[in-house]
């Protein structure tokens, strides 16, 4: 079976394209080597499962590993001690049968065996932390525990003792042989599982988990890595791909993250041959191709955006946030006490930047912004005035940029001539947005350029059939900040290879001029439109 890539479960090098693992593998191997405890904890579909099933492959030579997982463990388990234990043993004993564990005395994989049936009612904590001393005592080689989904355990009573337990033998360990290391791995780290379950007693803040070290690797692809995958994909397929163009594109979209990363190669690999307008893999893998797989990604439920979704419902501190950086260019400074802000960092949706938070990745923002409009669609006037002019703006196969400027001037007067100064200063660039979506929705994408995103300018980036257009809206705010806009705009083409830009100046001066100009400015035109 030839190679392909792979985004549902654990992947593995001689069967699925993926980045070169080996530096993070290091690094672990160093916390291991070190007896570390500590937790991998990263958003959902981060690759933990696939890292830890090469560690465990790595570490099998000069340990003796448990590689567990709590995946699927219904409530029940969790219900005694004896079911706990008994579910834990039979894990343990599983990865013995299997031959996933080696170097365990007989005596040892005997008693684990015995611990696990439903017969044996002695089995508890304290039975248990025998069998873990006597099991790492006699085994040939220091003993490894990698548990994997452990968020399957939040809120569980147990399970908090069960580490309280390992704690316990873990500052014991100079005297009582345990566990040389412990990994756990899942979304939450250990802290926010305690917090869940009873955020109400004050005396339970502390986490029986504080002997764990922390665990700094970075687990996002880095585009040099991702060109790396492409370039084995090359030798492969054939393609003719600018590798480093494409790795490039990959990277300014996800931010590196495992899952979208994976899941836009794939869209380009498997999904867009097959269409009509695709007749080969040999025409995919270039710009047009890349915006393409793009929008099929922002139009496909998976289980990464479904969790997204689920995290705005449940969290409404969360979803406000979001749409005020979205909308309005507001900045939050980063404080993961704040528990909006806690949930966004662990969940994936926002990450850190100098102390500012901000949306992952434009994958993230730009479905983001989709849910936040769609949620408006069916009351919006711009929105329909678009709908019912769309055919107009299309030329050739070209988007017209300068027509899209002139009617949504018209639209926009038209519709909110009589509203109130504050409420278009937050709202203008939302209208515009929702005008341009149907314009370009099902052929063209945008994004929001993150480094202007501010509550006084922003540039969006269009791609149209392979084409880009770079528009900036901005709050009008006297002609010397209007002269800085224009400047920034020219950089952006430059950086975009583009002699053609847009900008939308909301102008709330009772004696503007409002419509459509054009200005040549070192060579390049700038189509400009004032509302």
């Amino acid at each position: 079976m030839s190679k392909h890539f792979n985004t549902t479960g654990t992947c593995y090098p001689n069967e699925h394209y993926m980045i070169n693992m080996e530096k993070r593998l290091d690094e672990i191997e160093r916390l291991v080597a070190c007896g570390e405890y500590f937790t991998i904890n990263r958003a959902r579909q981060y690759g933990k499962t696939t890292l830890l099933s090469l560690l465990s492959e790595r570490l099998s030579g000069r340990y003796c590993v448990f590689p567990i997982s709590f995946e699927g463990m219904s409530d029940d388990v969790y219900e005694t001690e004896t079911s706990f234990g008994q579910r834990l043993c039979g894990l343990l004993h599983n990865s013995l049968t299997y031959q996933e564990t080696r170097g365990i005395s007989e005596s040892s994989q005997t008693e684990c065996g015995k611990m696990s049936r439903r017969t044996s009612l002695d089995t508890n904590l304290f039975t248990i932390s025998n069998l873990i001393s006597e099991m790492c005592k006699t085994a040939d080689n220091p003993v490894i525990l990698i548990i994997d989904e452990v968020d399957q355990a939040s809120g569980q009573r147990i399970f908090l003792s069960f580490l309280g337990m390992l704690r316990d033998k873990y500052l014991r360990r100079r005297k009582q042989p345990t566990f040389h290391s412990v990994i756990l791995a899942g979304v939450y780290d250990i802290k926010n599982l305690k917090l869940k379950m009873r955020p109400d007693l004050a005396h339970e803040y502390n986490s029986p988990w504080n002997i764990a070290s922390d665990f700094a690797v970075d687990m996002s692809f880095q585009a040099a890595e991702i060109a790396d995958m492409l370039s084995e994909y090359e030798r492969d397929r054939h393609t003719g791909m600018d590798i480093e163009e494409m790795s490039q594109a990959i990277y300014a979209y996800t931010s590196g993250y495992p899952f979208l990363v994976s899941r836009i190669c794939k869209i380009m690999d498997e999904i867009l041959p097959q269409k009509l307008q695709w007749p080969s893999g040999m025409t995919v893998w270039n710009r047009e191709g890349f915006t393409e797989a793009i929008k099929e990604l922002l139009a496909e439920s998976n289980t990464l955006f479904d969790d997204m979704i689920k995290k705005l419902n449940d969290f409404g501190e969360l979803k406000k946030t979001l749409y005020s950086i979205l909308f309005n260019g507001e900045k939050f400074p980063y404080n993961p006490d704040v528990y909006a802000i806690n949930i966004g960092l662990i969940s994936g949706l926002i990450k850190n930047e100098q102390g500012t938070i901000v949306i992952s990745n434009r994958i993230f923002e730009t479905r983001l912004y989709n849910l936040f409009m769609s949620e408006e669609i069916l009351n919006s006037k711009i929105y329909k005035a678009a709908v019912l002019e769309r055919n107009q703006f299309i030329r050739n196969g070209t988007l017209d940029m300068k027509r899209v400027l002139e009617r949504f001037v018209e639209a926009f007067t038209e519709i909110y001539s009589d509203a109130e100064e504050s409420f278009l200063e937050e709202n203008g660039r939302r209208f515009f947005l929702l005008y341009l979506k149907p314009i370009i929705n099902g052929v063209g994408n945008y994004y929001i350029e993150a480094r202007t995103r501010n509550m006084r300018r922003t540039d969006i980036i269009i791609d149209y059939h392979g084409r880009q257009y770079v528009c900036e809206l901005k709050i009008w705010r006297g002609n010397e900040y209007n002269e800085q806009g224009e400047a920034q705009l020219l950089g952006y083409l430059d950086d975009y290879h583009l002699n053609e830009g847009y900008l939308v100046s909301f102008n709330f001066n009772k004696h503007k001029k409002a419509g459509v100009k054009e200005r040549v400015i070192d060579g390049k035109k700038l189509i400009e439109a004032v509302v």
